[in-house]
């Protein structure tokens, strides 16, 4: 039986439309994975999404990881809290649009305040890539219960949704 499920679109239109949500702890670093690697966006994917299903990148090789990861419009940001991987996001920019294509928090820091400093930092660092007129995610009803509340308190604005009616997770972004 097919499982129905609810994706939703959000976008961003302006940089003045983000709400900030400050660091809830001092150590929290981010850093930029400046070279291209499989292995680093397999561990952080299914890391994250292990808990959301995400699925639809679980069978990549390492040359499909490779060919998205090096593309000069890809772009992978990890959040660390003392060393320790907290979360990440990864941003691909077409044209003056950018797309939040998977960001989210590894389970052990879940509950702890993090989603809302990491999507204001995925915002700016959208916002400062040249050119943006537009950042965009996509959600839906499998990604965490708060994901959507988060998107929306960081300024994003719902411009559509859609039912989809897949026996596994819709291609979305958590």
């Amino acid at each position: 039986m097919l499982n129905p499920v609810m994706v939703y679109y959000l976008e961003q239109l302006s940089p003045r439309a983000i709400r900030s949500k400050p660091a809830p702890q001092g150590g929290l670093t981010l850093i930029d994975a400046e070279i291209p690697s499989a292995d680093l966006q397999r561990f952080l994917y299914g890391a994250v999404g292990k808990a959301w299903q995400w699925t639809d990148r679980a069978a990549w090789t390492d040359a499909q990881w490779l060919e998205v990861c090096s593309k000069p419009e890809f772009h992978t940001t990890v959040a660390y809290l003392r060393g320790t991987p907290v979360g990440y996001f990864n941003l691909e920019q077409v044209g003056g649009s950018v797309e939040i294509q998977y960001f989210g928090l590894l389970p052990q820091f879940l509950g702890h305040k993090l989603g809302g400093w990491l999507l204001t930092q995925a915002l700016e660092r959208a916002w400062a890539l040249p050119g943006v007129t537009r950042v965009w995610v996509h959600t839906c009803t499998l990604d965490h219960p708060a994901a959507l509340a988060n998107y929306q308190a960081r300024g994003m604005q719902l411009y559509t949704t859609e039912l989809a009616e897949k026996s596994a997770r819709p291609n979305t972004s958590s």
